[in-house]
């Protein structure tokens, strides 16, 4: 058995606090529930030191962007522990203030991801992070709306992939770190 806090006790303890959800949010879709690991203080604690990886173990990061809506809780936790901002990139109308809007399409429809006004420059290296990558069309429009505004896209880190969806596919050259595949 492998000592807590080490890599393969933490995935083994966010893998347990996953949720799969049948049918939700429309049916044939799986819906991967993060509740009880973002109610977990360990499981969390675990979380953010993983998705927070590719920033400690690569060229670092001056912001994480945090997509909406799961992206934001994990976001401000990864960049609560790498000691940087938060961005917080926003679905369509929720922003007094807009950059920069990009669409994209779901599993189940198409929706408009915003980034605000004023808070990423030119050089600034941002690590976008959120829940799940599936079909990659969100991960792919916010790092469409980071690059925009001439930031460098650091890497993509999320809790889970599911590659029969093939998102990776979508994210060109960017460096996409998963902690679990399903």
């Amino acid at each position: 058995m492998t000592a807590p806090g080490t890599d393969t006790a933490d995935l083994d303890l966010v893998a347990g606090l996953l949720r799969d959800v049948p049918d939700f949010p429309t049916p044939g879709i799986r819906f991967w529930d993060l509740t009880a690991l973002l109610a977990d203080g360990p499981g969390l604690a675990a979380t953010t030191r993983l998705l927070g990886a590719p920033a400690r173990e690569g060229e670092g990061a001056d912001v994480v962007v945090g997509i909406e809506a799961r992206g934001f809780l994990l976001g401000a936790a990864v960049a609560h522990a790498l000691g940087v901002g938060v961005v917080a990139v926003r679905k369509e109308g929720k922003l007094p203030a807009v950059a920069a809007r990009e669409s994209y399409d779901l599993e189940y429809g198409s929706a408009v991801l915003e980034l605000p006004r004023g808070v990423l420059h030119p050089g600034t290296r941002a690590l976008l992070v959120d829940d799940v990558l599936a079909t990659g069309g969100t991960a792919a429009a916010a790092c469409a709306l980071v690059e925009g505004e001439g930031a460098t896209v650091a890497g993509v880190s999320v809790v889970l992939e599911l590659p029969a969806l093939d998102g990776r596919s979508r994210l060109d050259d960017h460096r996409v770190h998963a902690l679990l595949a399903r």
